[in-house]
Order: C-alpha cells, then sequence, then structure tokens
C-alpha cells in the first residue's frame, strides 16, 4: 500500500540505522576481508622463501583441476607473489564479499519484513523505496570498504599499485553485483532464508560455470564469461590489468537493481511475487513428534551444507593425483603442511581435519534454528503442549548431530571415490573415510557447547560457536605456519585428535571429547528448563 509518502522519505534515518544494526557484522566481515589478504602475503615467503621456487606451487594451480578450485591461472607461466595471489586466493576475496553482501541485502529487506520490524518502521514517515535503497547504499559502503582493505593491504605486502587497485576494485564490484542479485531474490520470496538460498544458488551457479570454463584452458573459456566471479578473474591483476570486465559486474548490477525496485512496485508490502507453496491441510504424523518436527526444520540447512561440503570433497579429491605430481617440486615448507615423507596420508588426513571445520560450522549454522524458533514465537506454540523444553532441545540437538555425521560419512566416500578414481586405488575411499569419522567428537564438541550456551546465555551462542569454529581453523590451517603456542593450540579440540591415517588411532581422546560434548548438551539441555523463553 502507499501511505503518500515520498518513496525515499527517511533515507538517512534509515542508512544510519542499518549502519547502527550491522556496528559489529559489517566490520567483522571487512576484517576478514584483510586478514585473509595478511595471512595469504604473508605465507606465500615463508611457502616458498623465494620466488623461484613458487614453480613448484603453479602445478597445483594450472592443472585442470586446480583451475576449477582457484581461477583461469593466468600469469603463472612467470609466477611472482602477486600474481600467485591474483590467481590463486583472490577468487576467494571475490566469494567473500559475495556472501557478505547476500547477507546483508537478506538481513535487512525481506527480514525484516518477515519479523514484522519493518512494518513498524513504514507507519512513520518512510517511503516505499527507502527500506531497499538504504540497505543498498550501506552495502556500498561495505563494498567500498572491502576493496579499500584489499588494495591497502597488498599494497603494504610491496605489490603493484595498479594490480592491487584493480583486485580491490574487482572484490568490491562483485560484492555490488550480488547485492542486486539479492536484491531481486527478495522481491521473489517471501522467507528471508529462501530469498538467500535463491541468491547462495546464483552463486553456486557462478563458481560453477567459471570452474568448468576456466578447466577447459588456462586463461579461461567462452564459458567463463558467462560469470561474474568470471569477469572479476579475467581482469587478470598483475598480469594484464584489464579494467573493462568490470563493466559487466557494474552493467549486471545496475540491471539487478533497478529490476529490483521495479519488482517492488509490482507486490504489496510484506508480501512476494511467487507466493509461498500451500502446505498439506494435514501435517505427516512424523511432525508430531519433536524429532521430526526438528528433522523437518534442520532439513535445509542440511541439504544445503551437505551438497556444498560434499562437492568441495569430491573436488579436494579429485585434487589428489595433482598433488601427488607436484610432490617433488614442492617447496619443504609446504610439504610440511601435508608430511613431507607421507605426502598423500598427509594429504587425506589433512581433508578429513578441512570437512571437520566446514561441518562444525553448519552444526553452529544449525543451532541458530533454535534462536530464531524461539524469538520468533514458534517455539512457544510447541511448548505449549505435552513437549518439555528438554524433548524439545534435545530432538534439535540429535538431529543435528545424526546431520554431521552423515555429512562426514558421506563426503568421506565421496572424496574417497574421486582419490581413488585419479589415483587407481581403490583403497584410498576407506582410508579417506576413516579419516572423515576419526573428527567428529571435534564436531560434537562444538554442538554441545553452543547447545550449552544456548540454555545458559543464548545471546552469546552465535558469538561463541563462530568463535570455536574460527580457533579450529586457525589452528588446523595456520598453526604449523605461524607457529602457534601449544597452548593455543590447546583451545582446539581437533588439535587433541591424532591425523588419521598419518597417526594411528587413538581411543582417549576419542572418547574424552564425546564426553566433552555430551557433558556440555547435558548443561544446555539443564539450563533450558529453568531459564526465562525470549531472554536476550
Amino acid at each position: 500500500t502507499d501511505d503518500g509518502a515520498a518513496p525515499l522519505a527517511g533515507l538517512g534515518t534509515m542508512v544510519r540505522f542499518v549502519l547502527r544494526r550491522d556496528c559489529i557484522r559489517l566490520p567483522a566481515w571487512i576484517i576478514g576481508h584483510g586478514l585473509f589478504v595478511i595471512y595469504i602475503t604473508a605465507a606465500l615467503p615463508q611457502l616458498a622463501p623465494n620466488e623461484r621456487d613458487l614453480a613448484g606451487l603453479t602445478t597445483l594451480l594450472t592443472q585442470p583441476v586446480g583451475r576449477m578450485f582457484t581461477g583461469p591461472a593466468i600469469g603463472l607461466d612467470d609466477p611472482t607473489y602477486e600474481r600467485f595471489f591474483a590467481a590463486g586466493y583472490a577468487p576467494y576475496l571475490f566469494i567473500l564479499a559475495a556472501l557478505m553482501n547476500i547477507f546483508l541485502v537478506t538481513r535487512h529487506t525481506r527480514a525484516e519484513e518477515q519479523s514484522g520490524r519493518a512494518e513498524l518502521l513504514r507507519a512513520g514517515v518512510l517511503g516505499r523505496h527507502t527500506m531497499l535503497t538504504a540497505t543498498l547504499l550501506v552495502a556500498a559502503l561495505a563494498n567500498l570498504a572491502a576493496g579499500g582493505v584489499v588494495t591497502a593491504l597488498t599494497l603494504g605486502a610491496g605489490y603493484p599499485a595498479h594490480g592491487s587497485i584493480l583486485v580491490g576494485a574487482a572484490t568490491g564490484m562483485t560484492g555490488m553485483v550480488f547485492a542486486g542479485i539479492t536484491a531481486v531474490t527478495v522481491q521473489i520470496n517471501e522467507f528471508s532464508r529462501a530469498a538467500a538460498g535463491m541468491a547462495g544458488a546464483v552463486l553456486g551457479a557462478a563458481f560453477v560455470l567459471r570452474a568448468v570454463g576456466d578447466m577447459a584452458e588456462v586463461g579461461g573459456s567462452a564459458l567463463s564469461w558467462v560469470s561474474p566471479l568470471g569477469w572479476a578473474a579475467q581482469t587478470a591483476p598483475y598480469v594484464d590489468n584489464l579494467w573493462w570486465p568490470l563493466a559487466l559486474s557494474a552493467g549486471l548490477a545496475a540491471i539487478t537493481i533497478i529490476t529490483a525496485f521495479a519488482l517492488q512496485d509490482r507486490r504489496d508490502f510484506g508480501a512476494s511475487l511467487v507466493p509461498p507453496r500451500p502446505g498439506n491441510p494435514r501435517a505427516h504424523p512424523v511432525l508430531g513428534h519433536p524429532l521430526g518436527l526438528a528433522a523437518r526444520l534442520q532439513r535445509g540447512g542440511f541439504l544445503g551444507w551437505g551438497f556444498a561440503i560434499l562437492a568441495l570433497g569430491v573436488i579436494d579429491g579429485l585434487f589428489t593425483q595433482a598433488m601427488l605430481d607436484a610432490g617433488d617440486a614442492m617447496p619443504p615448507e609446504l610439504q610440511a603442511v601435508f608430511g613431507s615423507e607421507q605426502l598423500l596420508e598427509g594429504y587425506i588426513g589433512f581433508l578429513g581435519r578441512f570437512v571437520a571445520i566446514l561441518t562444525a560450522a553448519y552444526v553452529v549454522y544449525a543451532i541458530q534454528t533454535l534462536r530464531t524458533e524461539e524469538t520468533t514465537g514458534r517455539a512457544d506454540a510447541v511448548l505449549a503442549t505435552a513437549v518439555s523444553r528438554p524433548g524439545w532441545l534435545g530432538a534439535h540437538i540429535v538431529v543435528i548431530a545424526l546431520g554431521a555425521m552423515v555429512m562426514l560419512v558421506v563426503t568421506g566416500i565421496g572424496t574417497g571415490i574421486a582419490a581413488a578414481a585419479v589415483t587407481d586405488e581403490a583403497s584410498l575411499i576407506g582410508e579417506v573415510t576413516l579419516a572423515h569419522l576419526a573428527t567428529a567428537p571435534a564436531v560434537l564438541v562444538v554442538l554441545g557447547l553452543t547447545a550449552g550456551f544456548f540454555g545458559i546465555l543464548p545471546r552469546l551462542m552465535t558469538l561463541i560457536g563462530w568463535l570455536a569454529v574460527a580457533v579450529i581453523a586457525i589452528v588446523e590451517l595456520f598453526g604449523e605456519m605461524l607457529d602457534l603456542p601449544d597452548w593455543f593450540r590447546a583451545l582446539s579440540p581437533l588439535w587433541h585428535l591424532p591425523t588419521v591415517p598419518v597417526e594411528d588411532f587413538d581411543v582417549a581422546p576419542f572418547v574424552i571429547l564425546l564426553g566433552i560434548a555430551v557433558a556440555t548438551a547435558v548443561i544446555g539441555l539443564a539450563a533450558f528448563r529453568r531459564r526465562q523463553i525470549h531472554i536476550r
């Protein structure tokens, strides 16, 4: 409906409001871009003390599987630190910027309408397009800041100015493309998760198109140019320094943003262009049980995360032979990451632990569903029945734990099959699967920890969960390279588990960590029985 206010009435106030609400989230995303650049620019000289040593690493990126995973490998026939950074790691900055914008736009548009808060704001002097405009302006500021941080830090690393500015611009422009795409998906879908999921599917499709196109040949093929991620990579920073591909990104961002405003004019406030599918008039009997309801609520997240982790695992498995081919020429510093004497076994162990990090991230994401159910009042309707609080919370914990175990097993099997296919060693299927399963207690500890804080201090649950995932990732991925002290490494539950198959399986830490996971979950169940619902 139109309340007679100007379309952009209250824009300045809304911009300040969005910035105030995201005063922690947006700086965290931008700092994340910076930390990624700092780590890579510092790690490359550690892995290859001289630029000529990079030749042993380029095989990892120039092989077809390597190009699928990173980019078109432009300029790696004469590698330098900055070219290696742009070819192998800048594509992940583009993905990071895309994710930042997907979550930002969804959070301040469709999620606000879904919760009813936007209706309260529109009841004042606020224009029809004010919220979307304010969100996109904040997205532009965030992308400008992220691109500026990337540029400043690459310049600080001694990389050439032209290429550094181009990498920063490509990062920010890719972010704006997906801000525009998400601005469209929030008009189409009535629920924020569906809108974010659709935008995420577009990002996934862009990655696949770019990957297949780059696999075809070094430098990319025609299919690479179908993807906005491909446009950013084709700027070839530090090699050709092409600016014109970013015109394609700017054009798509403009088209999607204009489309979003046009679609917003065609729908009622709070509604969507595509109405949600009506449910069955009678619920399935399974939904009458807490476990069945929990499984239904967790299904979307499980399938989305599970498919993505499995796809990444298969790609890593296909990368096995390329890793072995590059083994002899690989610098000793990089060999040490996987085990210089047992490169294949070390790589298998690394894959299992890397998937464990991703699965731990899934359980944190999944348990946030509990907080959403509580704050929206849907948990009240369930708890008003004969379902007890421990039964409700415990059902979700069980479903999430089972989902995490399924992810580890299925990803292990899929990765093993891929590794066996490229190496002709069928025994790798079992070894890779066991390497994944050996990390299960660490994942369950993260689940137990977040469940414990949900019962005690729910407002800290998300922070503690993601902090635990960050600690595990830092210790596993950067511990050796940064020579982290043992006391910090001990904070990661994964550090206490042996790296199978490099090390023999040890029952003691496996059982102890399982006990910690169960104990923290029980504490959360007990605390949830006593605390007030909707506590902030």
